[in-house]
């Protein structure tokens, strides 16, 4: 054999090595990882778009896959980098993008809706890229531990360990660390970071979703499926607390992520109510308040804040100038709360508009 063939074997031998140890490498899984445990309704499908099958324990899944729960379902994803990933009930994840190299890994990691948590290990001069994104907000992850809901357009946040971006479609990023909540709604930037402390009932809602996203599964779903009205609770009590510091437009952003955490009737008409306040008193925009109160009225009829809505909207009318709908509108109060509690008012407006009882 030539010195030139031996020459030429030593050189292709040296790119093989090269492109190997530049390659992607994957470990005894074989794929991105596995479903390292289970519980009650869990399906997997290896491509968007066909149907789910029912998953089992050990089941491996790579890039393109998706993994869903029910009801009372609940999944433990291991990566093969050691990370983990853990799914509580009614949550669809895709691993969208999931790529290991030497010294460097990248994952994106797309939830449609649901809850989870998600344990990112980062080893000494590692590079990390990994996002957990929805819809309408990204979490750029470089190696921590934190907690996500996606719920319609709403997203929120609470970190366990670490620090890590936050950012909607503007890419503006808000920083979660240890013990903070941040959250968004609709693609808008986040919300500035609050601080969880204990007893409160944002403290309440992070131990029930540490609960639900733990080693094992919860005994009660319960929790997990309160979760939404709890923060939502919580916000329209901060947003009347940004209202009052003057920060106006986080209000209005803090309460549509209310209104877009959940579809109970009376929290969704405290914080339509509040938005109504802030376009009102704060903003002078009367006809944003005006479509506020319109809304509670035509969307529940039943709850209590309804008379609220109607005297506002009855009083709204009259000082924009519609004289004749705000005399409906403040005829149909007097018909329904015969009592009202703004009934004296109610009859001032009508002498005015020479309406007699």
């Amino acid at each position: 054999m030539s010195t030139k063939n031996i020459d030429l074997k030593k050189y292709f031998f040296v790119i093989f090595l090269i492109a190997f140890v530049a390659m992607p490498f994957y470990n005894a899984y074989g794929a991105a990882g596995k479903i390292d445990d289970l519980s009650g309704n869990v399906s997997i499908r290896d491509k968007n778009n066909i149907p789910y099958k029912a998953a089992k324990k050990g089941d491996v899944f790579d890039k393109g896959y998706w993994i869903k729960t029910g009801s009372n379902g609940w999944a433990s994803l291991a990566l093969t980098d050691g990370s983990k990933i853990t799914l509580a009930n009614n949550t669809e994840l895709e691993i969208t993008e999931y790529v290991i190299g030497r010294n460097k890994k990248d994952g994106v990691f797309t939830v449609t809706q649901g809850k989870l948590r998600a344990s990112v290990t980062r080893l000494a001069g590692e590079r990390v890229d990994y996002k957990v994104k929805s819809a309408t907000a990204v979490a750029g992850i470089k190696g921590t531990e934190f907690m996500m809901m996606a719920q319609g357009q709403a997203n929120v946040f609470f970190g366990n360990e670490g620090s890590l971006g936050i950012s909607g479609n503007a890419g503006t990023a808000k920083q979660l660390s240890a013990d903070t909540m941040v959250q968004n709604t609709r693609g808008y930037v986040p919300v500035d970071p609050v601080k969880i402390e204990p007893q409160t009932p944002l403290h309440t809602a992070k131990t029930n979703f540490q609960e639900i996203t733990a080693a094992t599964p919860p005994k009660d779903w319960e929790i997990s499926n309160n979760l939404p009205h709890i923060i939502a609770r919580w916000n329209i009590n901060y947003g009347h607390y940004l209202a009052d510091a003057g920060k106006y437009d986080e209000a209005l952003h803090v309460f549509q992520i209310a209104l877009d955490l959940t579809d109970r009737p009376d929290i969704r008409s405290d914080a339509r109510l509040e938005r109504g306040a802030v376009y009102s008193s704060f903003l002078n925009n009367p006809e944003a308040a005006l479509s506020e109160y319109l809304l509670i009225i035509e969307e529940y009829p039943q709850v209590a804040q309804r008379e609220v809505a109607l005297y506002n909207v009855g009083r709204t009318l009259y000082e924009l100038g519609f004289k004749t709908q705000a005399g409906i509108r403040l005829i149909q109060y007097k018909k329904e709360y015969p009592n009202g509690r703004y009934l004296s008012n109610v009859e001032t407006y009508l002498s005015t508009l020479g309406i007699k009882p």
